[in-house]
């Protein structure tokens, strides 16, 4: 563990550097763009990484960063720090003064909350780097939101190697858990995330002549009721799996069967193995139930993010040092997630830890969750995210 005088010193800066930090947060919030479309927001990043004399390199998978900084004991271990960049088509309805001057862009998942704080990270190491040795990678990462995701264009173009990475922490804002406090768990954290596009054909006609029509319609309700058997009756209670449709689109009428009806869903699970038995288990299933009812189904089974997991030695050490930053009290067990991250695509690859950062203020109204047009943080949670991550980083490197 590192030293009492190096966590208060930690302390210290991070109060020190919170109204800028703040400043950075709200110049972020208030400049959006959307995935792999994060041209100014690299910029910005870039001018702040170059005030604070630190080396980095620009156009990683389109609009990415990479930024390392050294400490100056004797050790050459290499760990990463990552901060997604992206936002979301969501109208901001907060009405206060950084609001996104993008209409029908808004910064709705923390993800300049993330930049904000990991730039706070980056000063605060930059000026105690006397203090530890080995290598810290900060990755400003586009993307997050849209598949591919970024995290797996930054993997396939080496983000990880050259240094080879030992290991890597991730932050996320948490809405329902208090500013002040962190949560953590370890092993299987979020799910995987597919797409499943259906489209059933037969044939159309009068609804008053349904002998006449193979209704696509009832064929499309029968698959719907038998997709359930998957997560049910296939699947074994060990691994959470959620299968869900949320989209049906059939262009009849009151009175006029389609000749085809599409529906959209989304699988959702904990294993790799499990997830390709399920897909394959889909395509089966919704072509049996059609064929057997005289019409057809085509399936198209989009490919997500993987499954995150937090490595079991790696989260025990975060829950560690965070314990000893903000005390016990501070420190929140989760639940398994069904959300998505595409942070997952560094947890396949090497041993990662990905955390969740409070940002909760009921006092101040601040309750709205992610992904909707009223979110927002108390800015408070940005010192502890800044300094923690940093305390973290320092600690792990001297295992």
């Amino acid at each position: 563990m590192a030293t009492a005088q190096l966590k208060r010193k930690i302390q210290h800066l991070s109060s020190l550097y919170f109204s800028e930090i703040q400043a950075i947060r709200q110049h972020l919030h208030r400049e959006p763009e959307l995935s792999m479309q994060e041209k100014a927001t690299a910029q910005f990043i870039g001018k702040k990484l170059s005030e604070f004399g630190i080396e980095f390199r620009t156009g990683i998978a389109q609009t990415g960063i990479v930024a390392m900084i050294k400490g100056k004991k004797e050790s050459t271990k290499v760990i990463a720090l990552r901060a997604d960049m992206d936002a979301l088509p969501i109208t901001e309805e907060n009405e206060v003064s950084y609001k996104s001057v993008h209409p029908g862009v808004m910064h709705a998942c923390g993800h300049d909350a993330h930049m904000a704080s990991l730039l706070g990270v980056a000063k605060i190491l930059q000026n105690t780097r006397e203090h530890w040795g080995g290598t810290i990678k900060l990755i400003f990462q586009p993307s997050e939101e849209s598949y591919p995701g970024g995290a797996s264009l930054m993997i396939g173009e080496g983000v990880l190697k050259n240094p080879a990475t030992a290991c890597i922490f991730g932050q996320h804002v948490a809405p329902l858990i208090e500013a002040g406090k962190v949560g953590i768990r370890n092993g299987m954290y979020m799910a995987s995330t597919d797409e499943v596009y259906l489209t059933v054909k037969g044939k159309g006609g009068h609804a008053a002549t349904p002998h006449l029509t193979i209704d696509p319609v009832l064929i499309a309700s029968h698959i719907v009721v038998a997709l359930q058997q998957i997560v049910s009756r296939n699947n074994t209670p060990w691994i959470p799996t959620v299968l869900s449709f949320g989209r049906i689109m059939g262009e009849g009428r009151m009175n006029v069967i389609p000749n085809k009806v599409s529906l959209d869903g989304t699988i959702r699970t904990f294993s790799e193995a499990w997830r390709a038995e399920a897909h394959e288990k889909i395509r089966r299933i919704a072509q049996g139930v059609a064929v057997s009812m005289g019409g057809n189904c085509e399936v198209e089974i989009k490919e997500g993010y993987p499954f995150l997991k937090n490595d079991e030695t790696l989260s025990n050490n975060f829950r560690s040092y965070a314990t000893e930053y903000l005390g016990k009290e501070n420190i929140v067990e989760l639940d398994l997630a069904m959300t998505a991250e595409d942070f997952a695509f560094y947890s396949q690859q090497i041993p990662a830890c990905f955390y969740r950062l409070g940002t909760r203020n009921e006092k101040a109204g601040i309750t709205s969750n992610v992904h909707t047009p009223t979110f927002d943080i108390d800015e408070k949670a940005l010192e502890t995210g800044m300094g923690l991550m940093a305390w973290v980083a320092v600690n792990e490197l001297n295992t």
